[in-house]
């Protein structure tokens, strides 16, 4: 079969399908490459656990922030009633 009759059957313009062939031609070649034995090494997981670990540190630093927050809203809180408190006994 001719360039043209594929490029017509395939309904694509004659460049095209010299394109298409090159890229086919090029796949069946990488797929004879030899390969290493056995599965691919799994991708080290080093950076994601670095990751995790700064998270719950920057979660545990957050709940000790907003605690902290917590006593010194309550400790404001006091100190304006025991100024109150102070001023009515005048």
């Amino acid at each position: 079969m001719s360039a043209s009759a594929a490029a017509d059957e395939l309904g694509v313009s004659r460049k095209t399908y010299y394109k298409w062939e090159q890229r086919g031609l090029a796949g069946l070649l990488d797929g004879l490459s030899d390969q290493g034995p056995g599965r691919p090494e799994k991708p080290d997981d080093t950076a994601e656990k670095v990751l995790k670990k700064q998270l719950a540190d920057l979660k545990r630093e957050n709940q000790l922030l907003e605690q902290k927050m917590v006593l010194k809203d309550l400790a404001a809180e006091f100190n304006l009633r025991s100024k109150n408190d102070r001023k009515k006994k005048k």
